[in-house]
């Protein structure tokens, strides 16, 4: 059967309940609307956390803080990219990057507060020497063994997963890995 002009409706004459705007409730209203709501409902833990951040909490934004995105985002790429033979490195350096000022200052910046820690790290022999003390330390922990510690004026143990010579071997790949990747756009 052919459609006629006659048989389609004429959309112009609809309403569309979407445009139309919607009545605005007073405050005592809208509070009596929600207890109704509420009254068959019991309240978790999500409701309270609601509460807390009131109206208009989050509108498109996370919930998570930006400097605690920026920890998370920097304890992701080292775990990745971080050559860490004894495993606790990646930890170590994430640990040292979220209590340092370079993070306060740029905490939305997650590739360049690790490039700044880094090479700060690289252009200070004591700095690079306690970062590997506190690795050892972390490994002999995880490990249960007793820490092989560099000393001066020896040669490095042959058993120490962490030695100055290994740990600026490690630091400096991954700056030069995020610098090509930061050429490249691929990181923020």
């Amino acid at each position: 059967m052919p459609i006629t002009p006659h048989a389609v409706p004429d959309l112009q004459a609809c309403s569309n309940p979407m445009s139309e705007t919607k009545p605005t409730l007073s405050s005592d209203e809208a509070a009596a609307v929600e207890r109704e709501v509420r009254k068959g409902r019991a309240f978790s833990l999500s409701d309270a956390i609601g509460r807390m951040g009131g109206d208009g909490m989050l509108k498109g934004e996370s919930p998570v803080p930006p400097i605690e995105q920026t920890e998370a985002a920097i304890a992701n790429y080292l775990r990745a990219h971080l050559d860490d033979a004894g495993g606790v490195l990646a930890e170590v350096v994430r640990r040292c990057v979220t209590t340092s000022e370079i993070l306060q200052e740029n905490f939305d910046q997650p590739a360049a507060v690790l490039v700044a820690y880094l090479n700060h790290v690289l252009e200070s022999e004591t700095v690079l020497k306690d970062l590997v003390r506190d690795a050892d330390a972390e490994w002999g922990r995880t490990i249960g063994e007793r820490p092989h510690f560099d000393r001066e004026g020896h040669p490095a143990d042959p058993d120490d997963p962490y030695t100055l010579a290994s740990v600026r071997s490690a630091l400096t790949k991954l700056v030069e890995t995020l610098r090509l990747e930061s050429a490249r756009g691929e990181l923020a």
